[in-house]
């Protein structure tokens, strides 16, 4: 089942169209990933999910009914410009703004501890947020944003800011999230944070939807018949009919090479055939990355 549907969504300002006829399906309990060159749209529909402005036609629907105000208390937002009150202290942002969440005093108070010490940072609860470097800001504004056990988190560029130790920190709590339960939906320029994170994908380019699916699918389906293997010796570069050599290096008593196979050899065949020639002791395909999937697509949608 779907958790959240928006479903042919358009939204239109003044002479600029953001959103056109997108559409976007995220499965329940999935990290889904919101990918999209600066323009593109991600925010904007973003800011339809989280009702703070409407779209001009299209619907959105949680658990297949259409979504509500009420549902706001189900949504947990990090935008990708953070939000606090610098002049507050830490832990009265937090209980603040799990207050307005619907939390009762206590309730906010007992999640907020647990959090504060979750990252290390207990003694950081009479502090101003003012007096906190930036990653520190980036906690805090991460724990105002799940600490009502929201059933669907949003995350807008969730690592900016931080240095590879914390950001790893937050994919760890993002993919705990996942396990209790929550459906995260998150945007980021971040390749390898989609390989590493996301379930499925949807990519907006020039207000519409150019590419969508299972992560592991869409690279498979972006696959160039490139290979990987390491021999004891050089292969023949004359075989063209069976494959041909991208990249070559000595490396000890092995060679590496990039081949790419005829299009009409299965690996299976080209295993044989390589293995005819000389001892082979690696082969493995390259699937093109995230990276390369995003840049190659958007590319192509330029001259559409």
């Amino acid at each position: 089942m779907y958790y959240l549907e928006a479903l042919d969504i358009i939204k239109q300002y003044e002479n600029h169209r953001a959103l056109d006829g997108v559409t976007v399906q995220v499965p329940e309990n999935c990290i889904y990933g919101l990918l999209g060159p600066n323009g593109a749209g991600k925010t904007t529909l973003i800011r339809i999910i989280n009702q703070i402005t409407a779209p001009d036609s299209g619907t959105v629907n949680i658990r297949e009914r259409r979504l509500c105000k009420e549902d706001v208390s189900r949504i947990g937002y990090l935008p990708e410009e953070r939000g606090l009150y610098k002049k507050m202290k830490v832990g009265e942002q937090i209980v603040y703004l799990a207050r307005l969440k619907g939390m009762s005093k206590n309730d906010a108070q007992h999640e907020m501890h647990y959090w504060l010490e979750k990252f290390g940072i207990g003694n950081w609860e009479k502090k101003r947020v003012e007096e906190l470097s930036k990653g520190m800001q980036q906690k805090i504004q991460f724990i105002t944003t799940v600490i009502h056990k929201p059933e669907l988190l949003i995350f807008d560029e969730p690592f900016s800011g931080f240095d590879p130790v914390n950001a790893n920190l937050l994919k760890q709590e993002i993919l705990e999230l996942k396990e209790k339960g929550a459906t995260v939906i998150f945007s980021t320029h971040n390749m390898n944070s989609v390989e590493e994170l996301c379930d499925e994908i949807t990519l907006i380019n020039r207000s519409k939807v150019v590419l969508s699916g299972h992560v592991n699918d869409i690279r498979e389906r972006h696959k160039k018949n490139l290979f990987r293997i390491r021999t004891t010796a050089p292969l023949p570069e004359s075989l063209s009919h069976e494959y041909k050599i991208i990249d070559k290096r000595q490396n000890g008593d092995y060679v590496e090479s990039i081949v790419m196979k005829n299009g009409n050899l299965a690996p299976s065949e080209l295993i044989l055939h390589l293995a005819r020639l000389c001892q082979l002791s690696v082969f493995e395909e390259i699937l093109p990355t995230m990276n390369e999937i995003f840049i190659d697509t958007v590319n192509a949608n330029l001259y559409e």
